[in-house]
């Protein structure tokens, strides 16, 4: 299995919107009132960009949640694997771990989460039925979601074209 040059990572890939809420929406769940401590990114030192290609990981006062986002409706969904004081090996590029290297990440730093969503994309398109997962604030929000083989982040409220999975 691919582990996108992150030693010890295994993601669990699912497609299907209940499947990822049945498997994974307690733990979501249980991250409300937990404040964001960190959210870290795969950095491309050669570029200078977000390398999308990679988990993104969000750290809630010890609990780590790392989101990948893979072909057109893969969506893995891990916890606690991902250390990111260790390097990225991804051949071909020289990637590192930052945490908050977008102004919108910093400004939820420190938060407490009020809830988390899966949010499924029911367009007519080809990204039809894939799932985000997004972190409601008081004072903003965060959703990676498919961005057609690579993670997407948006800071805005979900489309009209999105159905929330998780909460019920």
């Amino acid at each position: 299995m691919f582990d996108f040059g992150i030693e010890g990572y295994r993601p669990d890939w699912l497609r299907r919107p209940r499947d990822i809420a049945r498997r994974h929406g307690d733990r979501l769940r249980a991250l409300t009132g937990r404040t964001l401590i960190a959210v870290r990114l795969a950095w491309d030192l050669g570029d200078d960009t977000w390398f999308a290609d990679c988990p993104v990981v969000f750290d809630f006062d010890g609990e780590q949640v790392e989101i990948n986002h893979w072909k057109t409706g893969e969506l893995s969904l891990t916890w606690n694997t991902v250390d990111p004081a260790r390097p990225l090996g991804w051949p071909g590029f020289d990637l590192e771990w930052r945490a908050e290297p977008l102004p919108e990440l910093r400004a939820l730093r420190g938060l407490p989460l009020r809830r988390a969503e899966l949010l499924e994309w029911t367009g007519r398109d080809a990204a039809r039925g894939s799932v985000g997962v997004g972190f409601v604030f008081g004072t903003g929000r965060v959703t990676v979601f498919n961005a057609l083989d690579e993670n997407g982040l948006r800071f805005d409220a979900p489309e009209p074209r999105v159905q929330r999975v998780l909460p019920y």
